[in-house]
């Protein structure tokens, strides 16, 4: 599920042109989950639906099960991103850090295991919040020059705050 393999890169360090493509892809892949976190911070949509491709998925159950919750299982960009953005939107502030990237690539696909720190604050009540620190499991496939996620799960490793107040 989590990617563990040993090194970085699997282009062969004298193969220069090998190295700045799997640089690159890699940068990109990165890229994806940087747009899928500020797309929510800034409320950004075009940003935010930028990280999926359209036949996405989103999986928060892992994640929310820890406090309970049962969310749906996110099929589609349009539903993704009108699910997050409408309950979120003027509600809640969100903040999300992006750590410990670890990348696969295997052609035209490619996964990426990172933790991910999101605070949620309720706009009318800043004393209300949620810290989650999650561990992300990112299918993504090649979209022309970019990457983008099909699937996304989300788990938890710990919380402080209330999660019920922000997310229902």
């Amino acid at each position: 599920m989590y990617v563990t393999r040993d090194r970085a890169l699997t282009a062969p360090a004298h193969d220069t042109a090998a190295v700045v493509a799997e640089l690159r892809d890699r940068a990109e892949i990165t890229d994806a989950l940087h747009r899928f976190g500020l797309g929510q911070d800034l409320k950004d949509k075009e940003l935010f639906a930028s990280a999926f491709a359209a036949d996405a998925e989103l999986d928060f159950r892992p994640a929310a099960a820890k406090w309970g919750a049962e969310p749906p299982l996110m099929s589609g960009r349009a539903t993704i991103v009108d699910t997050i953005l409408g309950m979120f939107t003027g509600r809640v502030d969100t903040t999300h850090q992006v750590t410990n990237p670890r990348i696969t690539i295997d052609g035209d696909t490619a996964r990426l295991t990172a933790l991910v720190e999101a605070q949620h604050l309720l706009i009318a009540d800043p004393a209300e919040h949620a810290l989650l620190k999650n561990p992300y499991d990112v299918e993504l496939v090649r979209d022309g020059d970019r990457w983008v996620i099909r699937r996304l799960r989300i788990d938890n490793t710990w919380f402080t705050g209330e999660p019920t107040a922000i997310f229902g």
